[in-house]
């Protein structure tokens, strides 16, 4: 398994939006349950939210109601589309699977200016 490419992350204002992508190699990629975590400098990483692979999402209460997580099997790829920014989503973003199979990429920088 090669490390997942992760891409999207830019500046953006409060209340603004942004799409990330994740691509992954080297698997069944239907197959996976896939999920996107970030991380703060200093602290531990944060799980944000997960794609089943029958389907189902979840997310954690901090992004619920803001941010949706999708995927096109087809092209390897895993989306998370975030609305209403705000300063505390801030972080750098990974994309792995629910049981951290892949090796972890470089992450892709999202900035919430305030």
């Amino acid at each position: 398994q090669v490390q997942p490419v992760e891409s999207g992350g830019g500046l953006v204002h409060p209340g603004g939006s942004l799409t990330l992508s994740c691509v992954a190699s080297g698997t069944i990629f239907r197959f996976e349950n896939m999920a996107w975590y970030r991380r703060v400098p200093g602290q531990e990483r944060e799980w944000v939210a997960l794609s089943m692979n029958y389907g189902e999402t979840f997310y954690s209460d901090s992004v619920q109601g803001r941010f949706a997580i999708s995927r096109d099997n087809d092209k390897n790829t895993l989306y998370l589309h975030m609305d209403n920014l705000k300063s505390e989503d801030t972080a750098r973003y990974y994309c792995n699977t629910k049981e951290f199979t892949f090796p972890w990429g470089q992450g892709t920088q999202v900035t919430v200016s305030s």
